[in-house]
């Protein structure tokens, strides 16, 4: 499926103005140019050593490395971004991953898009903008329509939040779980080595809460987080996901565009399974963006209608 094929397919879902891919950049000209080379993977032949002396025979041809596409979902993050890339460069590049990160800024009105430029001169960013804020709906499906697009079919795209309350070293193993055999991988915070730091009581029962009911209504074997954005998916899966649905994928607006990516790609006969993560909220700098009422009656509103088959 082709550049045009798939803007077309997932562009539209949310309304709202949306940067196309042919104008991805970030604010700096160049970036993507450096970003690009930091992620290619050439195949250069040998020169002679000498005049006349015979080049060696080339090497039998061999699969590319897959890339680890990073999607961070960006809104007003000046305070955690930094340690953020940080902290996703260390991981990246102690375990000799070749990655890319795409930050989509959703309208912020801080430092946030300055500080991705700086980073970009050290590590493989690229900077989508939206003019306004449009939500966490369309800054995910942005960000995986640019991922999509940089993408072929045996790499892997991860999500995670860019408050710097997912720890990036957890990405090596959900990506050995991708290699091992498993389609999607989820950051589970009801796993028995979960550990989570920073989040009040209550948000902590109204978790648990929509855990139970969303496994009781649309039980996925290998989910018991349904919520949590920090994924990893074969790009494959999600290629087969926009062919199926196409610009209807990700139409949901808030956070509830999460359990809803989930709820799709349940008929997909897909393996699923999660690993535990260490929630560290009490890194996080600023103020939460979730409303968690309206959060919680969104999606709710949404299994109904799911279960309603809208």
């Amino acid at each position: 499926m082709g550049v045009a094929t798939f803007e077309a397919k997932l562009l539209g879902g949310l309304g709202g103005p949306v940067t196309r891919l042919p104008r991805v950049l970030s604010v700096r000209p160049g970036v993507v140019w450096c970003a690009a080379m930091a992620v290619s993977h050439p195949h250069s032949e040998r020169q002679p050593d000498a005049i006349g002396a015979s080049a060696p025979s080339p090497a039998p041809a061999t699969k590319s490395r897959r890339i680890v596409h990073i999607v961070l979902p960006a809104y007003n993050e000046e305070e955690n971004m930094p340690p953020l890339l940080d902290s996703l460069r260390d991981a990246m590049e102690e375990a000799f991953a070749r990655y890319d990160v795409i930050v989509v800024d959703d309208g912020s009105q801080d430092q946030t898009a300055q500080i991705v430029e700086r980073f970009s001169q050290e590590m493989p960013v690229v900077l989508i903008r939206h003019g306004v804020n449009q939500g966490l709906g369309a800054t995910i499906r942005d960000g995986l329509l640019a991922a999509l697009e940089r993408a072929g079919e045996r790499d892997i795209i991860v999500t995670m939040d860019a408050d710097d309350t997912h720890t990036p070293g957890l990405i090596v193993r959900m990506v050995r779980m991708i290699h091992e055999g498993y389609d999607v991988v989820i950051a589970s915070r009801y796993q028995t080595e979960s550990r989570v730091y920073g989040v009040s009581l209550l948000r902590r029962l109204m978790s648990k809460a929509a855990s139970f009911l969303m496994r009781v209504v649309f039980p996925i074997r290998g989910v018991r987080d349904f919520t949590c954005g920090y994924r990893a998916y074969r790009a494959s899966v999600l290629q087969q996901a926009v062919a199926r649905y196409e610009k209807e994928f990700v139409n949901q607006e808030g956070f509830q565009c999460m359990v809803d990516i989930l709820l799709k790609l349940r008929p997909m006969d897909l393996i699923f399974g999660e690993v535990p993560m260490v929630l560290r909220y009490d890194k996080k700098g600023g103020k939460s963006k979730m409303r968690v009422w309206h959060t919680a009656i969104q999606t709710l509103l949404l299994l109904l209608r799911r279960r309603l088959g809208r």
